[in-house]
């Protein structure tokens, strides 16, 4: 892994977009109740058969981070608690950035590092969906 600072600056880069993206969802997480407003907003899937999507509870856990109630997001969807916080993380670095033109480091992994991503990343997608899927269907197994 290759970590370099740059000189400080206030371009829009990759992260800049993510933290813009991440400081919208979580805007509109607290103040737009998107779930109540929107008529035909819900899971088609776990509607129609019980069963819970790899994205069931992100509107939740956009909700609760967004009200900093993390540990019902993370009841919600633990890996969609991960990744709001790490938006809400790369927004407030977005507006530092913006505002005092502080660096951001720019990473870069190696082949071998994104070869373990490649292969810890569906492990993490399947142990969080069996636990949606537990949490949803199967919820006394939890107690």
């Amino acid at each position: 892994m290759k970590v370099t600072i740059p000189a400080p600056n206030r371009r829009l880069g990759t992260f800049e977009w993510l933290g813009l993206v991440g400081l919208g969802g979580l805007l509109l997480g607290r103040y737009v109740p998107v779930a109540r407003i929107i008529p035909f907003w819900g899971c088609v899937l776990r509607e129609h058969t019980g069963w819970p999507c790899l994205g069931c509870g992100l509107t939740r856990v956009a909700d609760r981070v967004a009200h900093f109630n993390i540990p019902g997001a993370w009841e919600a969807n633990p890996l969609g608690t991960v990744c709001a916080l790490l938006f809400a993380l790369a927004a407030v670095a977005t507006v530092l950035h913006f505002l005092f033109a502080m660096p951001i480091p720019e990473v870069e992994l190696e082949e071998r590092e994104w070869r373990w991503i490649r292969i810890a990343f569906p492990l993490v997608l399947l142990v969080n969906y069996a636990y949606v899927v537990v949490h949803t269907r199967f919820p006394h197994l939890l107690s």
